[in-house]
């Protein structure tokens, strides 16, 4: 019988090992789309070489380690983005970059190809992210580039593996590349760092750029480790250190983490909420499932998202981010305080009218209650 505390810890290990590789993908590809001087609102395909190349190397990474045929994989993107007529160049960029990727795979204890990886074995390789979850057996769940928004921005966004057993979140890994790791450097833009890191080599080493948080179900802990700098050539050191969530529980000194887009939430409805709460602070707005790192770190207190009506909440978009709060002792539930439920496929279906992430159970409680007073005068 299997330790229960060695249970899934070569997966996560694995999780974690890969999500670093796929930070470095991204950092170079955001690096350069950072460089044109004017990217086009239209024009997404640098997004979309990220995404794409970090499901493909996801998906060979995890085959490689696993074998093929244990492992099924839900994630966003899929290989008809090809099917367009001007995508010569876009799979030509992905191929690149999922060869340069796993190229240094090896650096981080992974196992590199022998050779480079053929387009065909590319778009197999993202071909096999095609599942769709379910109540049985296990999958992998990605959200290769989470915030399409900030990536272009130069701004937050996230990389999200999740791991679900039987319908249940075994463990998350969730990287933030420009989230710094240290807290004060967070209201400062990521731009304004790019100038500086440009006029001192060592300026990102100081900052820690980026972060990895990950956390296995039950271990009652949620780890924290920085980001490998892309340029250096020694081996990643596999260190870490425990997060915990904030114990702030009075709402006038709570912060609330809320989406950037207005797209697909409703930020009226929150503030009415974080306003009857008794919330006084300047909520801090950040594009993807940073908002679940910042809950976890003690960076900020509450999340709150309710949807516009027919929207449907992704388990790529969750599943990590919650496992990882709840490690941390945050609780995440929907706006009626249920467990979110992962098992019914790609979407979070029955979702009691929104979610709310909080670090402890009385801020919790208060919003939950707040939901109950205010949803009949709601316009959602």
């Amino acid at each position: 019988m299997e330790d229960e505390n060695e249970k899934y810890a070569k997966e996560l290990e694995v999780a974690v090992r890969i999500v670093h590789v796929a930070c470095a993908l991204c950092g170079k590809v955001q690096e350069k789309l950072l460089a044109t001087e004017v990217v086009s609102k239209e024009d997404d395909s640098p997004v979309t070489v990220a995404d794409l190349s970090v499901q493909a190397i996801t998906s060979w990474l995890l085959s490689k380690t696993f074998g093929i045929q244990n492992v099924s994989i839900v994630a966003e993107e899929d290989v008809e983005t090809f099917s367009k007529d001007d995508s010569t160049g876009l799979l030509e960029a992905v191929v690149d970059a999922v060869n340069e990727s796993l190229d240094s795979a090896s650096m981080y204890g992974l196992q590199s190809p022998e050779t480079t990886l053929e387009t065909s074995e590319v778009l197999e390789a993202i071909g096999r992210c095609s599942s769709t979850g379910g109540p049985s057996g296990r999958h992998w769940v990605l959200d290769p580039v989470d915030g399409t928004l900030g990536f272009v921005r130069g701004d937050q966004y996230a990389v999200a593996l999740a791991l679900i057993e039987d319908g249940k979140v075994v463990l998350g890994v969730l990287g933030c590349p420009n989230y710094p790791v240290k807290t004060e450097w967070l209201n400062y833009h990521y731009q304004y760092h790019e100038t500086t890191s440009q006029l001192s080599p060592t300026t990102p080493d100081v900052w820690g750029k980026g972060c990895v948080l990950y956390a296995k179900r039950g271990s009652g802990e949620a780890w924290l480790q920085s980001l490998f700098p892309a340029d250096k050539t020694q081996e990643w050191s596999n260190h870490a250190r425990l997060i915990r969530v904030s114990s702030v529980d009075d709402p006038a000194l709570a912060t609330l983490c809320e989406p950037v887009e207005r797209a697909n939430s409703n930020h009226s409805f929150t503030a009415g909420l974080a306003h009857s709460v008794g919330l006084r602070k300047q909520p801090l707005r950040v594009h993807s499932m940073v908002k679940y790192a910042a809950i976890a770190r003690g960076d900020a207190e509450i999340f709150m998202k309710f949807a516009k009506s027919g929207y449907k909440e992704k388990i790529w978009d969750h599943a990590a981010g919650v496992v990882i709060v709840e490690e941390a002792g945050g609780v995440v539930t929907d706006a009626g305080g249920r467990p979110l439920d992962f098992s019914k496929g790609t979407y979070l279906e029955d979702l009691d009218r929104g979610i709310i992430a909080c670090s402890g159970v009385t801020l919790h409680e208060k919003l939950i209650d707040a939901v109950y007073a205010s949803w009949d005068s709601s316009n959602l």
